[in-house]
């Protein structure tokens, strides 16, 4: 039998996303529909012309414009249809289970109800599961370049939609915001019953690794590309079996590395590292979750044992039962032995 080719392995796999920032999904078509629909300037005159400003030098530089293009969401129904659109696009690229971000001091900052977005994004998943198959996890950021007081706030708004948030989360501006000013916002959370993880070591030291894991408590480390910088971490990463979130295309994008050939996957796979392959913010980074598995694949050669391997990670990684990770980590391995 022939076999297929990587581009058709990586399509027909069943995957998991497990870092992805639901507004990091907004592509620039619906941008400027339902900024038409809400009577919202965009300062760009076309999806051209905004498409061409998607091109960053670091993460300050993407996060002015997602920040932007956030400002246009203000109704229920536009939260919903950001995530209903992320949702059709994985489904079409075999993606089964995803474990989202949504950011709602980005919202809450400029006077959209906390409820407003929370409904709006749920209400999408629910519809995901029954029409696309997608189950679902979802889990809240707080902004870290904002205080604590309000990181405390946000936890507020969260407390009535437990059944609804299974974690919470650190991300935005990672220099000069360590993991360690949280350190209370996140004892409290872990006390009301969320799981935590946290964006450490993308931008800033394998330092904050260290606080997301001893001050945090965190399940998982959202990019760590910077563990490399020290054996002893690496090595307890390994040990624990600590999963680390790692967004390809994004690196490549805000210069983390410098080109995909010298991304660190193979490198953290070697020292047995639990790394599993995510797009953190796919439309503005140049690709969804089969892109990224594509680009590592034809940059770094990866065999289809490998990717295997990845795709096997992100399931064991994620908030799955042990009984559903199980059926899908099996037939993972069956599509691989079939292809």
């Amino acid at each position: 039998m022939d076999t297929i080719s990587v581009e058709q392995f990586i399509q027909g796999i069943p995957k998991v996303e497990l870092h992805l920032h639901i507004e990091g999904t907004f592509e620039p078509e619906l941008m400027f529909e339902i900024a038409k629909r809400n009577n919202k300037k965009i300062e760009y005159t076309s999806v051209e012309e905004l498409k061409k400003a998607y091109s960053f030098n670091n993460l300050q530089e993407f996060l002015d414009i997602y920040y932007a293009g956030a400002n246009v969401l203000i109704k229920e129904q536009d939260f919903y249809d950001l995530t209903w659109a992320y949702l059709k696009k994985v489904h079409e690229q075999n993606v089964v289970h995803v474990e989202i971000f949504f950011d709602p001091q980005t919202h809450t900052d400029r006077g959209v109800n906390f409820d407003t977005v929370i409904k709006g994004i749920h209400r999408a998943l629910v519809d995901g599961k029954k029409q696309l198959g997608i189950s679902y996890k979802l889990i809240m950021s707080f902004l870290r370049h904002l205080d604590e007081a309000s990181a405390f706030e946000t936890l507020q708004h969260a407390l009535p939609y437990k059944d609804w948030i299974s974690a919470v989360g650190l991300d935005s501006s990672e220099l000069g915001n360590p993991p360690s000013k949280f350190k209370r916002v996140f004892t409290k959370a872990r006390e009301e019953g969320f799981l935590t993880v946290a964006h450490a070591g993308e931008e800033g030291p394998s330092e904050y690794i260290w606080e997301a894991l001893d001050l945090l408590k965190v399940t998982r480390i959202d990019h760590g590309n910077r563990c490399l910088d020290d054996p002893k971490l690496v090595t307890k990463l390994a040990d624990m079996q600590m999963p680390l979130t790692v967004c390809p295309l994004s690196n490549l994008e805000l210069k983390v590395v410098p080109d995909l050939k010298d991304h660190p996957i193979p490198t953290m796979m070697d020292k047995n590292i639990l790394v599993t392959v995510n797009s953190d913010d796919p439309a503005y980074f140049g690709g969804y979750m089969n892109e990224n598995y594509l680009g590592i694949a034809n940059a770094l050669n990866l065999s289809k044992q490998q990717i295997t391997t990845l795709v096997k990670n992100s399931f064991k990684a994620s908030w799955l039962s042990d009984q559903e990770k199980e059926k899908r980590i099996t037939q993972v391995e069956t599509y691989f032995q079939n292809n």
